[in-house]
């Protein structure tokens, strides 16, 4: 059997991009999405819960996030789920989760597509795009 691994994540970005360049030039861009779900409890109460998801992204996709987007805009992202070990500060053995994504479309506050959007399998000499996404109204975002 055949076996695949893919994620979709649509939400708001919860930091700005951070951007760096490995000795190579290859660009690596960082960055958290937040998405909600709101429902109620048993006794009628609405609640809201919130998933973090640590976002990687490389070349071209990074180069495009760190130029078009910023805390709390909304953001569309496919990519895999690949798992990170690391030892915390006191020592211990941890894993996280981490989402390297292998195409981003941006958002407008509608939670529509906007004109731009890109897939990272695209040929390293195809231009960026250069429109930034379209500018909806700013909508509250609780971080």
């Amino acid at each position: 059997m055949r076996s695949f691994n893919k994620i979709i994540i649509a939400g708001h970005l919860g930091r700005d991009p951070e951007i760096r360049y490995l000795p190579d030039g290859t660009a690596v861009c960082n960055f958290s999405i937040a998405t909600s779900e709101k429902r109620k409890d048993r006794s009628g109460e609405g609640q809201e819960n919130t998933t973090w998801f640590k976002v990687v992204l490389w070349r071209q996709l990074a180069e495009l996030a760190n130029q078009y987007l910023t805390k709390g805009k909304p953001v569309y992202i496919e990519g895999r789920l690949t798992q990170q070990e690391y030892t915390d500060k006191d020592g211990n053995k941890r894993t996280s989760l981490e989402v390297t994504a292998t195409e981003m479309k941006f958002l407008d506050s509608r939670g529509d597509e906007s004109s731009a959007s890109h897939q990272s399998s695209a040929p390293a000499n195809r231009p960026a795009q250069s429109a930034p996404p379209d500018a909806g109204p700013e909508e509250d975002i609780p971080f």
